[in-house]
Order: structure tokens, then sequence, then C-alpha cells
């Protein structure tokens, strides 16, 4: 079974950046592919950033956020700079069999880091 631990979310302000931390255990992450959702109140889980065969990311980050995994250290991170409130989420780190846009392509989720971009 494989277990992930978010970490790293906070309070920052409009154009600061933050680095989201998201440690595996139980099975190796490089066996999966791996992606970070956010939900905001009252919207949907939306998927922000992904990689397994291809990398993914939104519109609303592209250009902003960077997804990345290290292998020695069996943990997937999530670099998100000029953070604007729109940014402001729940985030999730997430695996599954394959890339996907969905919630439904993926098995394993973090318990959540909240992430509050303040102007």
């Amino acid at each position: 079974q494989l277990q992930l631990v978010e970490s790293g979310g906070g309070l920052v302000q409009v154009g600061d950046s933050l680095r989201l931390s998201c440690a595996a255990s139980g099975r190796t992450l490089s066996s999966y592919a791996v992606a970070w959702f956010r939900q905001a109140p009252g919207k949907e889980r939306e998927c922000v950033a992904g990689i397994g065969l291809s990398t993914y990311y939104s519109s609303s980050v592209k250009g902003r956020f960077t997804i990345s995994t290290s292998h020695a250290k069996n943990t997937m991170y999530l670099q998100m700079n000029n953070l604007t409130p729109e940014d402001t989420a729940v985030y999730y780190c997430t695996a599954g069999p394959r890339i996907g846009t969905t919630a439904a392509n993926y098995n394993y989720w973090g318990q959540g880091t909240q992430v509050t971009v303040s102007s």
C-alpha cells in the first residue's frame, strides 16, 4: 500500500513562491503516475499538474507551477511561483496507474495541505 503525506502549505502574499512536498512510503513512487490536484471552497477538485508518460499542466498554472519527483527521496514536489489569490485551495498529491486529469484516474491520495494567498 502506498501512503502519501503532503507538507509545505501555508499563508503567503501575492507574487510569492511556495514548494509543496509529498513524501511517499510503502511503495516506490516511480512505479506510478503522479499528480497534484487542488480544491477551492465550493469548487470541484481539479488537476493542476501531473507526470506519467507525459507531463500535464492546467492552463491556469502553466508557466508558474512545476511538478517534479525525486526517486532517491521517494518524494514528489510542486513548485509554485507568482502565486495569486485564485491559487488559494487545499492541495492534494496523488498517484495512480496512468496520468489523467480526473480524480478517478488515481488510487492513492494524501491528506491535503492548505495554501492561502493573501492580497
